[in-house]
């Protein structure tokens, strides 16, 4: 496994009341480019874990090179972030190594990947936390086991799982559950990012509830070891279906 072998897409997590972006997620991608799941599909099984920690240090390392002064928001595999070695702490090194600020460094856990132990984790987590690290729950609401996760941990962010987004604008169930979840998080003090947003109709839906975290096609494709630019629906929607939205960085 050699760094050349692959590289970082960016794509933006906007904060509509700034027209700026908060973060940047990292996207893994083949070395030329290639989509993700086919370099994950290349270094699935026992080696999982060390490409999970390579990952994670050359994602800074790209971040750095291309002078991102944003969040940036990583991938990680619960199951081994705490592993001597692979785990977070190699994470830790590389960002002291290349002089990326930890305290804009947001780890994602997808709530469908093994989280068993909730106190455990969470135990574990704030160990991090306390070096200035945060930590998302990614894909909310795609599993079974948020609530609990929730009740047990509170993450610093949610992104909400693009199947709920999905058409929100005409779903009535959704649009209960999203509601739900959005005010959960605001009496928990948990940042929310509507993820997957790629119509003016599910942003103007969700704008309505309040939601000012976005990210999603609506607003740009990942980069290729670059900052995209970005759509900035921040005016008031009536103005967005009538008016052609600027772009900006």
């Amino acid at each position: 496994m050699s760094p050349a072998d692959f590289t970082f897409a960016f794509q933006p997590i906007v904060d509509t009341r700034t027209g700026k972006a908060y973060s940047h997620e990292a996207l893994v991608r083949g070395a030329a480019g290639e989509p993700a799941w086919q370099v994950l599909g290349r270094h699935a099984g026992a080696g999982a874990a060390a490409f999970d920690a390579a990952c994670r240090a050359r994602a800074i390392e790209v971040a750095t090179r291309i002078g991102l002064d944003t969040h940036l928001n990583l991938n990680f595999m619960p199951s081994t972030a705490f592993e001597p070695g692979l785990g977070l702490d190699s994470t830790v090194e590389a960002a002291r190594r290349h002089g990326f600020p930890l305290d804009r460094i947001i780890m994602e856990a997808t709530e469908t990947e093994a989280i068993t132990d909730h106190a455990r984790f969470a135990e574990s987590v704030n160990q991090y936390r306390r070096a200035g690290l945060q930590f998302a729950i990614d894909d909310f609401g795609a599993g079974y086991s948020g609530l609990n996760l929730l009740a047990e941990f509170q993450p610093d962010m949610v992104k909400l799982d693009m199947a709920l987004v999905r058409g929100i604008e005409s779903h009535g169930p959704r649009q209960a559950i999203l509601r739900g979840i959005h005010q959960v998080c605001v009496d928990l003090g948990i940042d929310v990012v509507v993820e997957g947003v790629e119509t003016v109709e599910e942003f103007a839906w969700c704008h309505a509830q309040g939601a000012h975290l976005y990210q999603g096609y609506l607003f740009a494709k990942p980069m290729l070891e670059g900052m995209p630019e970005f759509a900035e629906p921040y005016l008031a929607v009536p103005m967005i279906r009538s008016s052609r939205w600027q772009s900006g960085r």
